[in-house]
């Protein structure tokens, strides 16, 4: 995730990283040069070659609604993963908290397994192995779900101590429902993470901003000439850059500069679990570089 303070008038005009401009460059290059040859085309044959700019301004008005449910629909995705990773830090705080009274082997035990929990969460997310993250943390994780697997080694030092008396009958249930709250902020994300936009929906939006933003240089060029580049830009810019956030936007969990911070926040809640647990040697934070989190 890329963060920053407000930014500068300057910042705004020239400010690179961190933008959309890196993704669609290569498509304003093609649009630049459909642009050049629009006007060339224009210059040769009288009148507009293209039929005017009215067509094109009702089809942009169509497209630009269009666009704006689909990024809409990709933002809820993005802000409904947030508000899931946020649950999660609070149902293990709380946990950390309802647990300060029980012995100190199982506790560190059970909140060392969150950290199993955490990490193996973020690992499947994104992809990455999750046998081996889960692994480091728990002795011989189940193969099928490790993540799940790292709740149910939990869940087994709750009912021990249920069964020895160490905990109430109330106390085990209040705990196992916040194991219940964390399985569901797992099941959330994976809903996420495997049910993407319609691939229709999306494909019937690159065709038709694409077609949009390559014959609108021969809308323009008749009758503004060598400006038709400079709009046809501006206009690709806002299209294809809409277009790029939101696909971006789709899959929250990935590595983009517009993704979760899945790293920092992962590392966020490992510390606080194993600051709660009694150790010292807490990893440290991760920091943003050059303003970009991971």
């Amino acid at each position: 995730m890329y963060v920053r303070s407000t930014p500068t008038l300057l910042d705004l005009l020239i400010a690179w990283r961190g933008s959309i401009l890196p993704y669609i460059a290569g498509r304003a290059m093609v649009v630049a040069a459909v642009s050049v040859l629009a006007v060339l085309v224009a210059h040769r044959l009288p009148g507009d070659i293209g039929g005017g700019a009215v067509p094109f301004t009702l089809i942009g008005l169509s497209l630009s609604i269009f666009m704006s449910f689909r990024n809409s629909a990709c933002y809820d995705r993005w802000w409904e993963a947030r508000k899931l990773w946020g649950q999660l830090l609070i149902e293990t705080r709380s946990f950390a908290r309802q647990t300060a009274h029980l012995p100190p082997a199982p506790r560190e035990a059970m909140l060392t397994a969150l950290c199993g929990f955490v990490n193996g969460l973020k690992a499947r997310l994104r992809g990455d192995d999750e046998q081996a993250t889960v692994a480091a943390w728990l002795p011989a994780p189940a193969a099928l779900n490790p993540t799940d697997a790292a709740l149910r080694e939990v869940g087994r030092h709750l009912s021990a101590l249920a069964a020895d008396g160490a905990i109430s009958e109330v106390r085990h249930s209040l705990l196992e429902g916040r194991l219940t709250a964390m399985s569901g902020v797992q099941a959330g994300c994976e809903r996420i993470k495997s049910t993407p936009l319609p691939f229709a929906y999306s494909l019937l939006l690159h065709r038709t901003a694409w077609l949009f933003c390559l014959l609108l240089p021969f809308g323009l060029a008749g009758s503004i000439g060598w400006w038709t580049p400079a709009l046809s830009l501006i206009v690709c810019y806002t299209f294809f850059g809409l277009d790029a956030l939101g696909d971006q936007l789709e899959d929250p969990f990935g590595r983009e500069v517009n993704d979760l911070p899945l790293d920092a926040m992962t590392r966020l809640l490992e510390r606080e679990l194993l600051a709660a647990a009694g150790r010292t040697d807490l990893p440290p934070a991760i920091e943003a570089r050059d303003h970009l989190l991971m």
